[in-house]
């Protein structure tokens, strides 16, 4: 997939941008309750996400009173 045919924001997610978000679809995970289930090192392993994505993950997993795996 194209990041140019991702879409801007994906289920639950917040807005973290295509590369991100392409990354994720690729790697099946389309919720926050999908994003608990890794670790920061994990997410930033993947091509397309990094600190500004985790940061925003993050505080969108707070606002739902999760967090990341350790």
């Amino acid at each position: 997939m194209s990041t140019r045919d991702t879409p801007p924001q994906i289920g639950d997610l917040p807005p973290i941008g295509r590369p991100a978000n392409s990354a994720l679809l690729q790697a099946g995970i389309s919720t926050l309750a999908q994003v608990a289930g890794l670790s920061r090192s994990e997410l930033l392993a993947m091509h397309g996400v990094g600190p500004k994505a985790i940061r925003l993950l993050e505080e969108a997993l707070g606002a739902q009173g999760l967090r990341f795996a350790d």
